[in-house]
């Protein structure tokens, strides 16, 4: 019974480092779809410290953090962002997913958006 409690527990552990599910890959690409908009018709800011600038001014209508963002910079961000009463979005990519998304070639940790334009990224997300 210990060889096969053992391989039962050596299945489940596969399984949660499968590839991601089709349903999280359409999310995702239905973000980098919004923020693509967002960039070319609105208005965002990319960046740390002109982030925190928008949140402290009042100007950002909603924040997005990479992956890796360090814990202490993330908590920072949302710290101002809670103040600021402004919506927090967890990219789910790293930082250089997230500046690939903006269509730069650079690493971003936060962007803040200014003006949602054309896209309907300010809306909602459950």
């Amino acid at each position: 019974t210990g060889a096969l409690a053992e391989k039962e527990i050596s299945s489940t552990n596969h399984l949660s480092t499968m590839a991601p599910s089709k349903k999280n890959k359409k999310n995702v690409e239905s973000m980098n779809s919004r923020l693509k908009l967002v960039m070319k018709s609105g208005k965002a800011i990319l960046g740390y410290k002109s982030g925190l600038k928008g949140l402290r001014t009042g100007k950002s209508k909603m924040v997005l953090i990479a992956s890796n963002c360090p814990p202490l910079r993330k908590s920072e961000v949302e710290y101002l962002a809670m103040l600021a009463k402004v919506q927090v979005h967890h990219y789910s990519g790293d930082n250089t997913d997230l500046g690939t998304a903006c269509g730069k070639m650079f690493n971003c940790s936060v962007v803040t958006i200014i003006d949602g334009g054309d896209s309907d990224i300010l809306v909602k997300q459950d």
